[in-house]
């Protein structure tokens, strides 16, 4: 026990412990020391039961939690977050899609050599390490041994079982930072208790009243919102780049300013659904850290499907694997109607680099929008991949610097953008476009951490909703505010109808 607590310390940095240290003194350690001992004695029943070998039993129960804190600290490493419950639902997606987890030759060597160590020490142990069963009767002792280790985890599917354990697990963790969580518990304590939290009845939130827009001539609005992978005016990091269509945009804006990412560096899905959704993080429970783990429990407040039973079209447009962060079973129950993802695309990573263009995929976003102009309205939610990382040579020209080759992607964002608001201003029916970035880049040869957490946004009128240009100063905006405060200017340039 002594040396598991001695281990697990080491899953965060000493900057990110020292901070986390202040949260977690907060907290019952009496309680945090029975919760740890509980799991760890369960672990070491584990290893009994197949094995029966004390000295086995030992070390492989500290191997076993020494591993999660590695892992836990290469993770935060990367992007300064410690393993959470919903990471195992990302496992499979590690190898199917190294280049976004950045996997390289080091990580696979260093998984070779944990799955040698675990099944060489293991063997060693079965060599030389004598069993303590009995001669007689040992089937039944071994029956019993496995029993006794598994029962407590079999009861979880007992519903009330499960719902004890849940509101066990969401007393001891509180409203705790995963950091604070860590040190408290440890990486796998963590991870067990999100779990048991997770398990439990989620209330279903119920939207608020909000008007959504119709024209008094009777046109159909289309409103595009646009998630821009990575997306960051590095001008104000002192980046020399060019932008112009950016700042146009910024100057015909009924909106704009900086937007506050849910996560810094990563997991776009946590910044994609509050923007959907309308819900800050701390509105989710133990769901915010994977939101589309459980959908049904959002789908009577997301904009989607508010959208689509106020009559409107909704489409999701993404470049990429539908698998990933299960958007294609996510999504559909969100309200959107149809999904256009990768296998919609004419992509040759050989040809064409490892992501679909934002000028491709503008093309794609306009053919779209010509279809189902007969609903009430039209909602497109787009989101791009051009600028994730890692940026490495041959991504932009020449360029050989992470950083020339993210600010070369910028670029070409920006003139993506362009394009698609010539199209979209010759439209004759009211257009809105809501531009955003999800999140800061993990760009360590610029800075680490990156000197915020914000992006960028523009809430723009286009085609016929073109009006009056007034000039705007700007503004900060929550990811969860975006839509209603779009719905709520297109609504004052039109006659509001109540959604359901």
């Amino acid at each position: 026990m002594l040396v598991v607590v001695a281990t697990d310390r080491f899953a965060l940095s000493p900057s990110a412990r020292a901070g986390a240290l202040r949260e977690a003194a907060r907290s019952d350690r009496r309680r945090d020391l029975v919760a740890r001992a509980l799991l760890v004695l369960l672990v070491f029943a584990f290893f009994f039961a197949i094995s029966w070998r004390p000295l086995y039993c030992l070390a492989g129960t500290i191997s076993f939690f020494a591993i999660f804190t590695a892992i836990s600290r290469v993770k935060y490493t990367d992007i300064r977050e410690p393993l959470v419950f919903s990471d195992v639902a990302l496992v499979l997606l590690l190898f199917r899609h190294r280049e976004i987890f950045r996997a390289t030759f080091t990580l696979y060597a260093v998984v070779a050599l944990g799955v040698l160590y675990v099944f060489g020490a293991s063997t060693l142990f079965y060599l030389y390490e004598p069993a303590l069963l009995p001669g007689r009767g040992s089937i039944c002792f071994i029956a019993a041994a496995v029993i006794l280790a598994i029962v407590p985890w079999l009861l979880l599917f007992l519903p009330s079982v499960r719902r004890i354990a849940a509101r066990a697990a969401e007393r001891l963790i509180g409203s705790a930072s995963i950091s604070a969580l860590t040190l408290r518990v440890g990486t796998f304590g963590a991870m067990i208790f999100g779990v048991l939290a997770w398990l439990g009845d989620r209330p279903r939130p119920v939207p608020g009243p909000v008007d959504l827009p119709a024209t008094p001539s009777g046109q159909r609005p289309l409103l595009i919102v646009w998630q821009s992978e990575s997306f960051v005016d590095m001008r104000r990091h002192g980046a020399d780049i060019a932008l112009p269509n950016l700042d146009a945009l910024r100057r015909r804006a009924v909106s704009w300013g900086r937007f506050s990412s849910v996560f810094e560096g990563g997991y776009t899905l946590r910044t994609e659904f509050a923007v959907l959704s309308g819900l800050p993080p701390e509105a989710l429970g133990p769901d915010a850290s994977h939101p589309y783990l459980r959908p049904e429990v959002y789908a009577d407040v997301v904009w989607p499907a508010r959208l689509l039973r106020s009559g409107w079209a909704t489409r999701f447009i993404h470049p990429y694997d539908p698998v990933f962060f299960s958007r294609d079973r996510a999504l559909p129950r969100l309200g959107f109607e149809k999904l256009s993802m990768i296998d919609d695309f004419d992509h040759d990573p050989r040809r064409s680099g490892p992501y679909v263009s934002d000028i491709d995929l503008t093309g794609h976003v306009l053919r779209a929008c010509a279809s189902d102009v007969d609903r009430a309205g039209q909602f497109v939610f787009v989101a791009s991949m051009e600028n994730h990382g890692p940026w490495s040579p041959g991504r932009y020209g020449d360029a050989s610097d992470p950083i020339d080759i993210y600010l070369g992607l910028l670029e070409r964002s920006d003139q993506a953008l362009g394009h698609l608001v010539e199209e979209l201003d010759r439209l004759d029916r009211p257009v809105w476009l809501v531009f955003y970035g999800d999140h800061p880049p993990i760009l360590k040869s610029f800075a680490d951490p990156f000197p915020d957490a914000l992006t960028d946004y523009v809430i723009v009128p286009l085609g016929g909703a073109r009006g009056q240009e007034i000039s705007v100063e700007p503004g900060d905006m929550a990811p969860w505010h975006l839509i209603a405060k779009t719905l709520s200017h297109m609504a004052s340039r039109g006659d509001p109808a109540r959604p359901e």
